[in-house]
């Protein structure tokens, strides 16, 4: 028995010895490595070849044009084109759910590219929502809508619908808030749609898990990347381009 002690000490003793480094951080340096159409004139043949099977299937899967868009959107604080067409997208698609919100939030952070003006295809709609976010909608009260603009404001701005008109200070404090000009009834009920990670109270908006009501449909076809398709499906088969302007929902002050 001691001997097999002794045996296992000095084995445990070798493998500790042995994940031990020695070595130390000399020192440390970065360089940048542009990544442009250089690399584009003298392509690998071999690579190219394996590689065609594959481009080819994605293509036929990203590539088919879905709508066309009027100019070049971004996602930017407190409000910027693209986090007011996407909040718009769902008040619009909302009837589709037997729903009438009265507005929408969507969260900057859910915003992943930019919108480049002219043709929209599937692959332009998966790189801004690339998520399993679904659509949905959830009942507040007047109290807790204004706490939940609160907390908009402490984030600086998020995707609102058009309606919403909030005043925040510089250093995120809700200055003054009103919904299709009107001041928020504390004692009324307002029906909202926005995305399921954010009624569970995510992303700094926990008051939305105070929230009743709810309306979640499960379905894959409920992602916001497919309702955000079908929207501008919608809207190329009636002809129109679709585009988003800053109009001053969210303002600081």
């Amino acid at each position: 028995m001691r001997n097999g002690f002794f045996l296992g000490a000095v084995t445990s003793l070798l493998m500790l010895t042995a994940c031990t480094s020695h070595y130390q951080v000399a020192n440390v340096s970065r360089t940048r490595i542009l990544i442009d159409n250089t690399y584009d004139a003298m392509p690998d043949a071999a690579a190219a070849a394996f590689l065609a099977p594959y481009k080819q299937k994605v293509d036929s899967v990203m590539g088919p044009v879905v709508g066309q868009a009027a100019c070049d959107m971004v996602a930017e604080r407190p409000e910027s084109t693209l986090s007011n067409l996407l909040p718009d997208i769902f008040m619009y698609m909302a009837k589709y759910y037997q729903e009438k919100p009265d507005f929408a939030v969507y969260n900057m952070g859910g915003i992943r590219a930019a919108l480049l003006k002219g043709d929209v295809t599937v692959g332009d709609v998966l790189d801004i929502a690339p998520f399993e976010n679904k659509i949905c909608f959830l009942t507040m009260t007047g109290k807790q809508v204004t706490r939940l603009f609160e907390q908009i404001a402490a984030r600086g701005g998020e995707g609102v619908s058009h309606g919403v008109q909030l005043v925040i200070s510089k250093d995120g404090a809700l200055v003054s808030a009103r919904l299709n000009g009107k001041e928020i009834d504390p004692n009324a009920s307002y029906r909202i749609t926005t995305i399921d990670y954010l009624a569970q109270g995510n992303d700094g908006l926990s008051v939305f898990k105070e929230a009743t009501a709810l309306n979640s449909p499960s379905d894959a076809k409920n992602n916001a990347r497919y309702i955000i398709a079908d929207y501008f499906r919608e809207m190329m088969k009636a002809g129109k381009i679709v585009g988003a302007e800053v109009e001053g929902r969210i303002v600081v002050k």
